[in-house]
């Protein structure tokens, strides 16, 4: 008997556990803490993407300095360390304001596309490569664009902002590029 007494005490406690982290606002509404830490977590995800992100722009465009044979792509690869290392800079500022520890190394996709650029040369880097930028620079462009308009720290907020038109830049110079080497609309 005692058994089942506290299972179903153990029962009812369970059932109630969601109800804690719950506060009632105004009109009785039901709100929970979540809503603030759910914005602050997507900001501090896309802090930690971006610094992903721009680390992987700058090794990649260090190895298109190093293997494309197209001028345009060299030029490329050049802009993309120059604009990523200094934007980058920057998002290790905000990102040591706001205690936000930051990637140190190449995330596995990051890595594996490297590793795989690394083993091409030529006109056949220079197809893989800018394949490759404007698919992640259309990504890019995206998240930045979203964060700009929903992010909800005005640190943030402001670096997605400030940043978006290089990204856009980049874009359209992937895509032109991407062109000049002949991968346009091959996946």
């Amino acid at each position: 008997m005692k058994h089942y007494v506290f299972t179903g005490a153990v029962v009812l406690a369970m059932s109630a556990a969601p109800a804690f982290g719950q506060t009632t606002g105004a009109a009785g509404t039901k709100t929970t803490s979540k809503t603030t830490k759910s914005s602050a977590m997507s900001d501090h995800k896309f802090v930690h993407e971006a610094a992903q992100g721009g680390m992987a722009e700058v090794e990649l465009g260090k190895l298109a300095e190093q293997n494309a044979s197209s001028s345009e792509v060299k030029s490329f690869g050049k802009r993309m360390v120059d604009d990523h290392s200094k934007a980058n800079d920057e998002l290790k500022e905000i990102a040591k304001t706001k205690n936000i520890t930051l990637p140190t190394a190449l995330g596995a996709k990051d890595k594996a596309l490297h590793d795989r650029l690394a083993k091409l040369q030529g006109a056949q880097f220079d197809r893989a490569y800018m394949q490759a930028m404007v698919k992640d620079h259309k990504k890019d462009v995206a998240a930045f664009r979203q964060e700009s308009t929903t992010g909800t720290d005005p640190d943030v907020k402001s670096f997605a902002s400030k940043t978006l038109p290089t990204l856009e830049d980049h874009l359209k110079m992937a895509e032109t590029a991407d062109k000049a080497v002949g991968t346009s609309g091959k996946k």
